[in-house]
């Protein structure tokens, strides 16, 4: 590929990069088939205000040899129950410190969380009982007694919110599994025209009256249920028991005028530092650092439009990582120059340019290999126990570990074929 088709290339990477840094997103239809997609960034509990949750599980009925599965297994049903709640990028995880096993859970926008609170740590216990009326003393009014059955939350396959069709009130429709629906259809066949009510956690959530046999394994719970009432039941259910109890030990909250502080001071801290490299660079290399800054400008645009796409939750560690990459992005660069400065005593201009950035290559290939291992190490992909497993510096290693990656297109692609173009033909 010429030079030329290659600077065609970049600047239509770099004009698609930047549409997508802008604000306005993607909105168009064509017939019948249309896209609206929003591109923003996705910012952390640091930047973007919330709270930070810290539960501790009651390990005390767990075998020793169990525990760190159980543990596991609270997360997974925490996380679960976070994502279907909605929060934006949440963070799970475990801590075990000093015999305390703990689940900590950060919700980045939420700065009420009680609701949140709630619905993390019940353990949502799911039956259905049966009303079995009791023959009182002689003269008395018989009394109701509720009778479990056999059907429990472990039969459930799933409930979402729906609208009734007779009343338009939201409703929850349940799907059993194969034997749950069975068992519903044995229950509901002995109970026409009789309250079937449905526990939760101890509490009658609701108690509709069977109507007939229903058989299929599909159902709806109705009543005087608010949109968020029936929502948060249809989460309850889905979310599954919790296979310890847990208890809210912690609860952290970071107002979203702190966060956006973080961001004003980080702002102008890059612009600053931007503009002391763009200048130290057109200083020590002329024309040749006019290259190297317009590549660097092309890998600002590339890189936010990259954390908009993938997306990538950005934090205080995660910019000091943006920033930190924004210094590597140059290095190609000045070992390119300064290597070109002791080839242009041998060679002519167009030959030792060439040569300047093929005996460069080993340098900055070495440089940057050695810190993608070390990225590898601090993002720890794999969960190995022995590692680090903390958010903040995960999301310093990404950005990082992503600036890398980037600077190698641009300082080895993107500046040498801009050079080529309107340095190297003069």
């Amino acid at each position: 590929m010429s030079p030329i088709k290659k600077l065609i290339l970049i600047i239509f990477l770099t004009a698609i990069a930047t549409y997508v840094c802008l604000p306005y997103g993607l909105n168009f239809k064509v017939g019948n088939f249309s896209v609206n997609k929003k591109f923003d960034l996705k910012l952390g509990l640091d930047l973007a205000g919330g709270s930070q949750l810290t539960f501790e599980a009651d390990m005390s009925k767990i075998d020793a040899s169990k525990q760190a599965t159980a543990l596991d297994s609270v997360r997974n049903v925490i996380e679960k129950r976070v994502n279907l709640f909605g929060v934006s990028e949440p963070t799970v995880q475990t801590s075990v410190f000093q015999g305390k096993d703990r689940i900590i859970v950060e919700l980045p926008g939420i700065s009420d969380t009680k609701q949140a609170v709630d619905l993390i740590g019940k353990t949502a216990q799911l039956a259905f009982d049966e009303v079995v009326e009791v023959p009182g003393i002689k003269g008395a009014t018989p009394s109701a007694q509720l009778v479990p059955t056999n059907l429990t939350g472990a039969d459930l396959q799933s409930a979402s919110v729906v609208f009734d069709n007779q009343t338009g009130k939201p409703a929850i429709s349940i799907q059993f599994t194969k034997d749950g629906g069975d068992k519903f259809a044995a229950i509901t066949g002995r109970n026409i025209q009789k309250p079937l009510p449905i526990i939760l956690d101890n509490q009658v959530i609701s108690a509709p009256v069977v109507q007939g046999q229903i058989t299929g394994g599909n159902a709806q719970i109705t009543g005087t249920f608010t949109v968020d009432e029936a929502k948060q039941l249809a989460v309850q259910l889905n979310a599954g028991a919790l296979p310890v109890p847990v208890t809210l030990v912690q609860q952290t909250t970071v107002g979203a005028t702190l966060g956006t502080l973080s961001i004003n001071q980080s702002i102008l801290a890059g612009i600053v530092g931007f503009s002391m490299v763009i200048i130290f660079m057109i200083l020590s290399y002329g024309w040749f650092g006019i290259i190297a800054d317009i590549g660097l400008l092309i890998f600002g645009v590339i890189t936010i439009a990259l954390y908009k796409l993938i997306p990538i939750t950005l934090t205080l560690p995660g910019i000091a990582g943006f920033m930190l990459s924004v210094g590597m992005a140059l290095d190609s660069n000045i070992l390119i120059f300064e290597r070109f400065k002791e080839e242009k005593l041998k060679r002519d201009f167009h030959q030792a340019l060439e040569v300047s950035f093929g005996r460069a290559w080993n340098s900055i290939r070495d440089a940057y290999a050695a810190t993608l291992i070390t990225c590898f190490v601090l993002a720890n992909p794999l969960d190995w126990s022995f590692l680090n497993t903390s958010g903040p510096i995960r999301g310093f290693a990404i950005t990082l570990a992503l600036g890398i990656v980037i600077s190698l297109f641009t300082g080895i692609f993107v500046s040498r074929n801009l050079i080529r173009v309107f340095i190297h033909k003069n």
